[in-house]
C-alpha cells in the first residue's frame, strides 16, 4: 500500500535494508509498534484495541500520579534521576570512541546544541516525569527540508496520545515458503498523527485525516515496557495502578467510617403503652418535632424553611417502647473505639511504594537524612539506584536519537560511522545520591584493609599485579594509567657530587 510521508529521510528514498529470503519472521514489537500486514487492504493487528487502551492507559498513568504519596515518590524518583540545581546536568563521554581529535569536538558541539533545543538544563525535570508518567516520549524534528545541511531547527514535543509508531511489512508471495507464510520483502517505518486518537486501519487514513510522518522526523522513546498480549507500550506506573486504587478506597472507606461513627448519639425510647401502630408512630413523630428545631437559610431563595423531614447520621435516634417495658428512657450511642488504627491504610502505601521500586525510608518522615557509615545502606537503597540507572540509560535514546540526527545530516559523520561508533558514545549524568557515594566509599574502604592484611604475603604467596587485579579490581589501562601518573609525580632525584670523584681524592 503506498502511503505519501511527510517529513525528510536520512536514506535516499526507496532504499530498503538488504533482505534475504530466510527472513520470515517479523521484528520483534519491543516498541508498541503496530504492524500492517502488506497489500493494498491491509490492517492493523488489534490496532483498534491497542490505540484505544494506550491513551486511556496514558490518561489513568496521569490520574494517578495525582496521588499525593504517588507524586511524592514519582518526585523522589526524577529528583535522583535528573540533578535539576546544576547549571550542567549531563555530559557526553566520549573517551571510548575511534574517531579523530576533530570530530570528537564537533560531536560535543552538536551534543550541546540538542541540549540547547530540547531546553534540558531548565525542563529536565518536566521531560524526565513526561516519559516517566506518560511511559513514552515523542518530538517532531523540524527540518528545512531545501537545507538539510542545516540540521535540526527546532523540536516540538507531540501528545502521545495523538501519534502511533506503525511498521509496514510486504512478503513476497512469488517466493511463498508453506501456504500463508512467505518471506519479507520490504520492511517501511512511519508514525500516524492526528489530533485525536489514531485511526484503526489503513483504509480510514484519508477520512480520519491522519497524517503519515516519516520516521527520522519522529524522535521517540518508549518506556521498555510491553504488554506482549496487546502489544503495548507500558509505562513504570502500570504496576502503581491496583495499589493506589486500593488506597484510595481504604482511604476514603475511613474517612467515611469516622464521620459515621466518631460522634455519640442518644437514643430516645419513647413509651407508647397500648397505642396502635400508626397512633404510636405520629405520636413519636410530634414528640420529636417538640423537641427538634430544625431551620435552615436557603441561599438561592433568601429565605428560611423548616428542614425537619431530613435526618443526618449526626442526629439523635428516637425508638418506641411498647407497654410493659421500662417507660420512657434517654441513653447514649457509642462512637467508634478504633478510630486510630489505621494499619490496613499503612500497608497499601507500603505495597505502592514497593511497586514503585522506591525506598519505604525515603518516604517516612520519621527517618531523618544521614551521612556516615555504610551501615546506613540498605539492599532497597542499592537497588533504588540500580533502578534509577536504568532509568537514565532508557532516557539516553532521545540524546542517541537527536545526535544522530544532527551528525548525519550536517555531514559530520555517515550512518554507517555512526552505526559503528553509537555503543561506544556514553553520557554521564550529574549524581545526587549519597547512598551510591557512600556504597564506594565503603567498597574502596575493604579493599584497602584487604590489601593491608595481604602487604606481608606480597612476594611470597602473592604478586603486585595479582593483587592488582583481584583485590583492587584494576584492569591492565587502570594499572598502566596509574603508574604512569605514579611516575610522573616523582620528582627527579637531583645528582649529588661523588666524595670518591671529588679532586681526585
Amino acid at each position: 500500500m503506498a502511503v505519501n510521508l511527510f517529513g525528510f529521510e536520512i536514506s535516499r528514498p526507496g532504499e530498503q535494508k538488504n533482505l534475504s529470503k530466510q527472513d520470515i519472521i517479523l521484528p520483534s514489537p519491543d516498541d508498541g509498534v503496530a504492524t500492517v500486514s502488506g497489500g493494498a487492504y491491509g490492517t492493523f493487528v488489534d490496532q483498534d484495541y491497542s490505540s484505544k487502551n494506550e491513551a486511556d492507559l496514558i490518561k489513568k498513568y496521569r490520574e494517578i500520579s495525582m496521588h499525593p504519596e504517588c507524586e511524592a515518590a514519582i518526585d523522589d524518583i526524577i529528583n535522583e534521576a535528573v540533578v535539576s540545581d546544576n547549571d550542567r546536568q549531563i555530559d557526553i563521554v566520549l573517551d571510548d570512541v575511534q574517531v579523530s581529535d576533530s570530530i570528537k569536538k564537533k560531536i560535543r558541539e552538536e551534543f550541546r546544541l540538542v541540549l540547547r533545543m530540547l531546553d534540558f538544563n531548565k525542563r529536565s525535570h518536566e521531560l524526565f516525569k513526561r516519559w516517566y508518567i506518560d511511559g513514552r516520549l515523542y518530538f517532531h524534528k523540524v527540518v528545512d527540508t531545501k537545507l538539510p545541511k542545516e540540521g535540526i531547527q527546532k523540536l516540538r514535543i507531540v501528545d502521545p496520545r495523538s501519534i502511533k509508531f506503525v511498521r509496514e511489512i510486504e512478503r513476497d508471495e512469488n517466493e511463498q515458503i508453506t501456504k500463508g507464510i512467505a518471506p519479507i520483502k520490504k520492511v517501511r517505518e512511519y508514525f500516524l498523527y492526528t489530533e485525536g486518537k489514531v485511526v484503526g486501519n489503513i483504509a480510514q487514513i484519508k477520512n480520519a485525516g491522519a497524517l503519515a510522518l516519516t520516521k527520522d522526523s519522529i524522535c521517540f522513546c518508549p518506556s521498555g515496557l510491553t504488554d506482549y498480549n496487546n502489544n503495548i507500550v507500558l509505562g513504570h506506573l502500570h504496576k502503581a495502578i491496583k495499589p493506589v486504587n486500593q488506597l484510595r478506597m481504604m482511604e476514603d472507606a475511613l474517612v467515611i467510617y469516622r464521620i459515621a461513627r466518631a460522634p455519640e448519639r442518644r437514643v430516645f425510647y419513647v413509651d407508647v403503652g397500648n397505642l396502635p401502630k400508626q397512633k404510636a408512630e405520629q405520636y413519636l413523630k410530634d414528640i420529636m418535632n417538640n423537641f427538634k428545631n430544625k431551620l435552615v437559610y436557603d441561599g438561592d431563595t433568601g429565605e428560611v424553611k423548616d428542614d425537619k423531614k431530613f435526618m443526618n447520621m449526626l442526629e439523635d435516634f428516637w425508638m418506641p417502647r411498647r407497654e410493659g417495658g421500662r417507660g420512657t428512657e434517654i441513653s447514649t450511642l457509642g462512637g467508634g473505639q478504633n478510630l486510630g488504627e489505621i494499619e490496613d491504610v499503612e500497608y497499601f502505601k507500603k505495597k505502592m511504594f514497593l511497586a514503585l521500586n522506591v525506598p519505604q525510608s525515603r518516604m517516612q518522615p520519621e527517618s531523618g537524612f544521614q551521612l556516615g557509615r555504610a551501615t546506613e545502606i540498605n539492599r532497597d537503597e542499592l537497588k533504588f539506584t540500580k533502578f534509577v540507572g536504568r532509568l537514565r540509560k532508557k532516557f539516553n535514546e532521545v540524546f542517541q536519537d537527536l545526535l544522530r540526527t544532527q551528525l548525519i545530516l550536517k555531514n559530520v559523520i555517515t550512518e554507517e560511522e555512526w552505526e559503528t561508533i553509537k555503543e561506544d558514545v556514553h553520557y554521564d549524568y550529574v549524581k545526587d545520591n549519597q547512598f551510591s557515594e557512600l556504597k564506594d566509599q565503603e567498597i574502596l574502604r575493604e579493599r584497602l584493609a584487604l590489601v593491608r592484611d595481604a602487604d606481608e604475603y606480597i612476594g611470597k604467596y602473592y604478586s603486585v599485579t595479582w593483587i592488582r587485579k583481584n583485590i583492587l579490581k584494576q584492569n591492565d589501562a587502570e594499572i598502566d594509567a596509574i603508574n604512569n601518573q605514579i611516575q610522573a609525580e616523582v620528582p627527579d632525584e637531583e645528582e649529588t657530587p661523588n666524595d670518591d670523584d671529588d679532586g681526585g681524592f
